[in-house]
């Protein structure tokens, strides 16, 4: 597990930069999401990147030479302070060699191999897919990668003839990965003509409270929108003690 440490750092600090910035944009709305997809999906484009378009990614995901990453340690913080206005952080791990993205990639693999685990006390399972245009060749080195290190097949489909018939298989692809609980991911219209490759994400999780709620302990209460509205919610109720943490980067406890 001692390989995951680099990437899981990379991860919490991308995952708490990408928090503040949603929380930025709408203060009034629940926030739910992914970190992991965003970030492994990323991780797959990258794997196709080249030229300016690697180097803006690299700068944007602030990858890191082997001198750089020594110093990220005592600058995390100054670094986190400062990531107000774009996502940074992202995948910050050691890297020791010049081989540093396919060690990234490799630690993407082994962590997805460890998560979907079938023995595990809940269910949880991550896929990737790729949809591509059916008349348009793609880079074996790039499929053969994301097939190795994500587990991601490419699907071709007939994107300039039958783009709302390929919206509709991947969009049951999604629902089918999800256990019928995302329906509908791509809308109508979202797929055209000129689309030419769609990566797609599914995670579905679902497990059970370490210390259950008693359904009959479920009490009327209110639930704070903002910090001048509330509306009445179920919620469930026990007493026990819980570990709490205040994290900085998004305001939030």
């Amino acid at each position: 597990m001692e390989s995951f440490t680099p990437l899981a750092k990379a991860n919490t600090s991308f995952s708490l930069a990408l928090l503040k910035t949603l929380g930025d944009n709408d203060k009034t709305s629940n926030v739910f999401y992914s970190p992991f997809s965003i970030s492994s999906a990323l991780a797959m484009v990258m794997l196709g990147a080249r030229g300016n378009t690697a180097t803006q990614m690299s700068e944007v995901l602030c990858f890191t030479k082997a001198e750089e990453a020594q110093k990220a340690g005592g600058q995390q913080m100054q670094m986190q302070q400062q990531a107000h206005s774009r996502l940074p952080n992202f995948l910050k791990v050691v890297l020791k060699t010049q081989g540093c993205q396919d060690e990234l990639h490799s630690s993407f693999s082994q962590l997805l191999s460890e998560l979907n685990k079938s023995d595990a006390p809940y269910a949880l399972s991550v896929a990737n897919r790729l949809y591509g245009e059916q008349s348009f060749q793609f880079v074996e080195d790039f499929l053969g990668k994301t097939r190795k290190h994500y587990n991601a097949e490419l699907e071709t489909v007939d994107f300039i003839k039958s783009s709302e018939a390929a919206r509709v298989n991947i969009n049951g692809w999604v629902e089918n990965q999800t256990q019928g609980k995302i329906k509908d991911l791509l809308p109508s219209g979202v797929l055209g003509n000129l689309t030419r490759l769609v990566l797609v994400n599914a995670i579905y999780f679902k497990g059970s409270w370490s210390k259950k709620f008693q359904e009959s302990a479920t009490r009327d209460a209110q639930f704070r929108l903002t910090k001048s509205n509330s509306k009445p919610v179920k919620m469930m109720n026990q007493k026990s003690k819980f570990p709490l943490t205040f994290i900085p980067e998004a305001s939030c406890q």
